[in-house]
């Protein structure tokens, strides 16, 4: 991943329990208020915002995600996540480690710094399937007709079409 200038990479894309998050977009907006300079240009956040402006709840799935822990250490992300812990979510709501990695790298990367592993993955109840299916067929156990990136809640093509 270094090599390619990845930051972060995920296998699996989902949607978030709303009941788990019910303030995490509002407080993540008045962070972005508050610290406008730690803006990207070319950032993802259309990824994860509804046509209103919303949260739309895609996360990346933390089960299976690789990043460079300098990005989980720079001061964009440590800032997000001090005004996040003050904000007292974590304790309240249950804000999880899925959804605020992902909405910081929404904000702080583009899309060229983050790899989507199109590799066989299963963790129940999930699973992904590499796509090409010569591949597939010859080399994994995965069923495709039952990869996640083919259900509903998937968020994955969404992030591929961006």
């Amino acid at each position: 991943m270094a090599d390619n200038n990845k930051v972060y990479g995920f296998t699996i894309s989902l949607r978030e329990f709303p009941v788990t998050v019910r303030t995490l977009w509002k407080t993540t907006n008045a962070f972005r208020a508050a610290y406008p300079e730690y803006a990207v240009p070319n950032n993802t956040l259309q990824w994860l915002t509804t046509p209103n402006g919303g949260y739309n709840m895609c996360h990346f799935w933390s089960n299976f995600e690789i990043a460079s822990l300098n990005f989980f250490r720079s001061p964009q992300y440590m800032a997000y996540f001090d005004f996040l812990d003050r904000a007292g979510g974590f304790f309240l709501e249950r804000w999880g480690d899925a959804p605020v990695h992902s909405l910081a790298v929404a904000m702080f990367l583009n899309k060229s710094q983050v790899h989507y592993f199109d590799i066989g993955y299963y963790h129940n109840p999930f699973q992904n399937c590499p796509t090409d299916p010569q591949f597939n067929a010859e080399n994994c156990f995965c069923n495709p007709n039952r990869s996640m990136i083919f259900n509903d809640d998937s968020c994955t093509n969404a992030w591929l079409d961006l």
